[in-house]
């Protein structure tokens, strides 16, 4: 059975982009539905009409999209709704392989990280989500996963892999540590803290990767292990990556409108394509 891959459109040029990734991973066996969202009503004079000519420029963004879709062979389908964008989208994962959305921000250094709702609706989603930046990843290799050991995380690891596998890139698995904090009066940390920090970081990844590894025998695995801040140390490896995959730690009721800190701090500033697997 073919999967169901959501895409949300809107009349930012990026939007191209997200099309065009959703287009590229439904290669592989999939259905893609394009969704669009028209502000809610409140009642003022006049508004019933605007929102009538809005509803039918929309669909004519959509049908646009969806024709190049079907140009390259897949199934699409098209939906204008009207509402909360996040509450929408939302809702539009349920069911769905993936949600792609994308984002107007074009990477680290290139001014204010962005806003929230692109947060918002990764750590709500059901499903996975994936978020494409304004940026050309063109030239760029590997599919980079973070992970820390957790049952999250490895839910990370495996799409991260398949994700390899799918576009015949190398997976580069990187677990960050991050000294204690210590008083400057201290100097320097103890070399002996130092290396078993290294050490027992570097058998938490290999653990962490088994699974991948008996799954792809062929699948070429880089791993590192680095010290520093996760979520800077991921956008900076990610800027030379294909695909970024991190985790979410979304639990119940209230944390599910919650990411944890590296995924939300990763996402406020884009580096490539980044996925956010639950």
């Amino acid at each position: 059975m073919s999967e169901k891959i959501v895409v949300g459109v809107t009349g930012a040029p990026v939007a191209q982009r997200a099309v065009d990734w959703a287009v590229a991973h439904a290669a592989a066996g999939g259905e893609i539905e394009l969704v669009s969202i028209v502000g809610g009503a409140v009642g003022a004079v006049g508004e019933a009409e605007l929102v009538r000519t809005a509803h039918e420029a929309t669909q004519r963004l959509l049908d646009e999209h969806a024709a190049r879709v079907q140009a390259a062979g897949i199934a699409v389908t098209t939906r204008v709704d009207q509402g909360n964008p996040v509450a929408v989208l939302v809702d539009a994962s349920e069911g769905a392989a993936l949600l792609v959305i994308g984002s107007d921000y074009r990477g680290p250094d290139t001014g204010a990280a962005r806003g929230a709702h692109g947060i918002r609706i990764s750590a709500a989603a059901h499903s996975a989500v994936v978020v494409v930046p304004d940026i050309d990843t063109a030239g760029r290799t590997g599919v980079l996963v973070g992970t820390d050991g957790s049952d999250v995380s490895a839910a990370a690891v495996r799409f991260a892999a398949a994700e390899a596998v799918r576009l015949g890139e190398p997976l580069v698995a990187v677990s960050v540590w991050t000294p204690v904090p210590i008083p400057g009066v201290m100097g320097s940390y103890p070399e002996p803290y130092l290396g078993d920090m290294n050490e027992v970081t570097g058998e938490i990844l290999k653990a962490a990767l088994a699974e991948v590894r008996a799954a792809h025998p062929n699948l070429q695995i880089i791993e590192q292990v680095e010290c520093g801040y996760p979520s800077a140390i991921i956008n900076e490896l990610a800027q030379d990556a294909r695909l970024a995959v991190l985790g979410s730690h979304g639990r119940g009721a209230l944390a599910r409108l919650l990411l944890g800190s590296i995924s939300h701090e990763v996402l406020a500033r884009l580096a490539t394509v980044t996925a956010i697997v639950r």
